[in-house]
């Protein structure tokens, strides 16, 4: 769908040589097509609130990396340090 819709701004452009009213339909398509693109998570919101949304998106994300990272660090950190034991040996 992007790439008609490329197309069809391009040929708006051109036809706005001939009448500047094309133009103008090329610059709506435009400003559409951005807050469109924004809407879709492809941008910054402009909505009340989002940045507090996207905050708690970002701290549960971490939490939960973090909580992933403790687990499986403490469960395999006697296995990667005899690994790293063989490894310094075989240099």
């Amino acid at each position: 769908m992007f790439v008609p819709l490329l197309i069809l701004i391009a040929a708006l452009f051109g036809l706005g040589f001939l009448h500047p009213i094309w133009w103008v339909a090329a610059a709506v398509l435009v400003y559409g097509a951005a807050h469109h693109g924004r809407d879709r998570g492809g941008g910054q919101s402009y909505s009340g609130g989002s940045d507090l949304g996207d905050y708690r998106d970002y701290r549960d994300r971490r939490n939960r990396q973090d909580r992933w990272d403790r687990r499986y660090s403490r469960q395999n950190r006697a296995r990667w340090r005899r690994q790293d034991r063989r490894d310094h040996e075989h240099r």
